[in-house]
């Protein structure tokens, strides 16, 4: 098992160069660096779809999330196209979780319409465009708008900003996006795959290096750390069912900043570690014995 602090100290001993900015080629130009103009983006939020099964969820509820709007700090939203955690109170998702099969790539473009959910309680605050103006951050979508372009309304639901954490530049468009782009290579060489990412702690970087806890008049939180948990399947059927001691399982943690490395492969770790620092049981539809296995292990492919 990798331990995390000794991970990202040795990582950052062995960054000699400074990488310039650009942008995903999937997700480009995420920077505001001006407020928008006009009044913020309001739709109502997107239906889910009616003819395909739900399966944002079958490898498990990692917080048990409940619709009951008392858990303000752990309220679950099914989108249809993945599944979140919500935190009232830190204006971020927890964690969302999808499934990814080569379908759900399409020939839609990125629709950009960041705007807020209208479906969370009205007496909520409803995080909004305008929440991340001029802040130096990026708006990082957690199911990334790539994996959702079969449909206008499948890509649309991906803008809503109950999916958008503050990430700091260089890892969004960088470090992650990479990530996310490895992702796709594996749907389309024969994979589905069930993801779970996340975020946590207080505290990322912007361009300019300035270390901040939170935008939006302290109503959003800016996370210290990103995590993401990928169980790899070859296409198929009953998936939780052929999930076995040998399934690949994908770990990642990153820290929220601008001195991150380019290589995401860099910051893999055991499922065990993200759960211990999250408190989540982040696959626990599978049996223990084989959340033993699988869990433990760094994946080194």
């Amino acid at each position: 098992m990798i331990f995390f602090k000794r991970q990202f100290s040795v990582i950052a001993i062995a960054i000699t160069s400074v990488i310039l900015f650009q942008s995903c080629t999937k997700d480009p130009i995420l920077v505001e660096t001006t407020a928008p103009v006009g009044a913020p983006i309001i739709v109502p939020a997107v239906a889910p779809p009616t003819s395909a099964t739900d399966s944002t969820l079958v490898m498990g509820n990692p917080s048990n999330a409940t619709t009951n709007t008392a858990d303000f700090g752990n309220y679950l939203i099914k989108e249809g196209y993945y599944a979140v955690s919500y935190n009232r109170d830190r204006g971020i998702p927890n964690w969302v979780s999808w499934h990814v099969v080569s379908t759900d790539y399409g020939a839609t473009p990125r629709q950009d319409n960041f705007r807020a959910n209208t479906a969370l309680p009205a007496d909520w605050y409803w995080v909004s465009n305008l929440s991340y103006s001029s802040t130096g951050f990026d708006r990082g979508h957690m199911c990334p708008s790539a994996d959702r372009t079969s449909s206008i309304a499948a890509n649309s639901s991906t803008f809503l900003m109950t999916n958008i954490i503050p990430q700091a530049p260089r890892n969004n468009q960088i470090t992650w996006a990479g990530l996310e782009d490895y992702c796709r290579t594996l749907v389309q060489g024969g994979n589905e795959l069930y993801i779970v990412s996340g975020a946590y702690g207080e505290g990322g970087t912007t361009t300019t290096g300035g270390l901040a806890t939170t935008i939006d008049n302290g109503r959003v939180v800016v996370p210290a750390i990103l995590w993401k948990v990928i169980v790899v399947l070859p296409d198929g059927a009953n998936d939780l069912n052929r999930v076995g001691n040998t399934t690949r399982v994908i770990g990642v943690v990153m820290e929220n900043n601008d001195n991150i490395g380019n290589d995401w492969k860099l910051y893999r770790t055991s499922v065990d570690f993200i759960e211990q620092e999250t408190g989540y049981n982040i696959l626990s539809n599978l049996s223990t014995s084989l959340q033993n296995t699988l869990e433990s292990r760094v994946d080194n492919l």
